[in-house]
């Protein structure tokens, strides 16, 4: 066994680094914690939702629904005209912005202390590894459930009703004047009464953090994006025996995660232009920075045909994008589909065109990443592997951002400065149809993907020396002068190739 190998396989097998795993582990959760928190105390304090309560535990509580957590906000309105059930709210929606901050943070620093064990690492220390990271962010979810709750005061005089016959200590006595009716006389002083009574109220709202959903929503989220990290990541070491998942999994992973942070990115784009020339660019920020995520992943699964099924009343109805907005405005179930919302806007193929184009894109990455061997030199052996491991990908993957992005609000009143009274979406996606058109999505990409890399000559130029079969190192080992083993290479005697010039005599 050669010096490299010998340092990259070091330590294999012997006992766990303790130092290195909860330093590492420390390190992870921190950072990933502190991104999401400034995440989502910049995008509430961009919408403003600070002026109706204390911004703190408003942050606590979204950086819980980013993690996969749950919220639960009540409230005494029987002032506003609500009682018993209608006071109470049910959110079920994931600001995929923050949580999407903190996946980035938690996989880069974990992925970077993996690195540093060689082209392997022993299973015990990945099991260590994952668990340590995983134990202490469900230990800080855990204090989120803490810190996340507050009471917003809703004052009645702060709606502007003073001015209103009756809403003040001079309010008039006699008839109601109405700007341009005029004076419709005395109807006899209920009207003002009650608004008199509405502008005296003050609503107590408040909001928690479901302790225990949050814990297994937390564990949940880590656990989740470990696994993809570790799936996506290319040059990042694996347990001795796991030389498939360099090989066949990680190019078709990694593309597909590429492709969704560049739709992110895109989306980001658009949000900025957007803010440039309206009239409250601080909203529009604020709102990408916590939901951009959700529009573009919700808008590549309806790009790529998945059915969704649809309901918007209320206030909430403005908050949904054109023609969405249109085609869930009336308060009923409605199919949502990229052909009926095509019917609304001829626009709206584009978005179909965009999602195609998008997994075209991961097809080729899949091509470029994945190494060719001695049995692909016939491009059509070559694009049936890709074809094959892209679409069992994209059927494992489609489903996940059509489950991210449902939304389900049934609001009943002012919330993490929402004022949403008698307010309700619903927003679901098909799962069993995203996992079909997935795999149907993804083997089409693969193949086209991997013809048009085979054509250009780029097919397996970005492959990683681990994909390329260095992620195993043979037992007691030859391997390759001055580089890693490759997977499978014979052990045997020092046999001395040709020489590259003639001896000197």
């Amino acid at each position: 066994m050669n010096a490299s190998t010998s340092a990259g396989t070091e330590g294999y097998g012997t006992r766990v680094p303790w130092g290195d795993v909860l330093l590492s582990a420390i390190a992870s959760v921190s950072w990933a914690l502190i991104g999401m928190a400034g995440t989502a105390a910049l995008g509430l304090h961009l919408l403003d939702a600070d002026a109706a309560g204390s911004l703190g535990p408003m942050t606590a509580a979204v950086v819980a629904l980013g993690a996969g957590g749950s919220v639960t906000p009540a409230g005494e309105v029987s002032s506003f005209g609500l009682k018993g059930a209608q006071a109470h709210t049910a959110v079920e929606i994931t600001p995929l912005g923050v949580g999407l901050v903190g996946a980035l943070f938690l996989a880069f620093f974990f992925l970077r202390s993996l690195r540093a064990a060689g082209v392997v690492v022993a299973p015990t220390e990945l099991l260590a590894r994952v668990g340590s990271v995983v134990a202490l962010f469900v230990a800080m979810t855990g204090g989120l459930a803490w810190a996340g709750h507050d009471v917003v005061t809703i004052d009645g005089a702060s709606l502007g009703l003073d001015d209103l016959p009756g809403g003040g200590d001079g309010g008039g006595s006699g008839g109601l004047e109405i700007p341009g009716l005029g004076d419709v006389g005395d109807i006899g002083g209920l009207l003002p009464d009650r608004i008199g009574d509405l502008v005296d109220a003050r609503a107590a709202v408040g909001f928690t953090v479901d302790t225990a959903p949050t814990v297994l929503g937390g564990l949940v989220w880590c656990a989740g994006v470990l696994l993809i990290a570790l799936l996506a990541s290319r040059r990042t070491p694996l347990p001795r025996g796991w030389e498939a998942v360099h090989r066949v999994v990680r190019p078709a992973v990694s593309a597909l995660v590429t492709v969704a942070l560049t739709a992110v990115v895109a989306g980001l784009a658009a949000a900025a232009w957007a803010a440039v020339g309206d009239d409250h660019p601080r909203r529009i920020a604020g709102a990408a920075l916590l939901g951009a995520p959700n529009g573009v992943w919700l808008g590549l699964p309806i790009g790529l045909f998945v059915p969704w099924d649809g309901r918007a009343t209320g206030a909430l109805v403005g908050v949904l994008p054109a023609p969405l907005d249109d085609l869930l405005g009336s308060g009923t179930e409605r199919p949502v589909s990229l052909a009926r919302l095509a019917e609304l806007d001829g626009r709206v193929w584009l978005l179909g065109v965009a999602a195609a184009l998008m997994m075209l894109l991961a097809g080729v990455l899949t091509a470029v990443r994945t190494p060719v061997g001695p049995d692909d030199t016939r491009p059509l052996v070559f694009s049936l592997r890709c074809a094959l491991r892209l679409g069992v990908a994209t059927s494992v993957t489609l489903p996940l951002p059509a489950h991210l992005t449902e939304v389900s609000v049934d609001a009943s009143l002012s919330v993490l400065g929402i004022d949403a009274f008698g307010a309700g979406i619903d927003l679901r996606g098909h799962l069993g149809a995203a996992l079909l058109l997935g795999a149907a999505w993804g083997a089409g990409a693969g193949a086209a993907g991997a013809l048009l890399a085979r054509v250009s000559g780029a097919a397996g130029t970005r492959a990683t020396g681990l994909a390329r079969g260095a992620g195993a190192v043979p037992e007691g080992g030859d391997a390759n002068a001055g580089g890693p083993a490759w997977a499978g290479s014979p052990s045997g005697p020092y046999r001395p190739g040709t020489p590259h010039r003639p001896p000197d005599p």
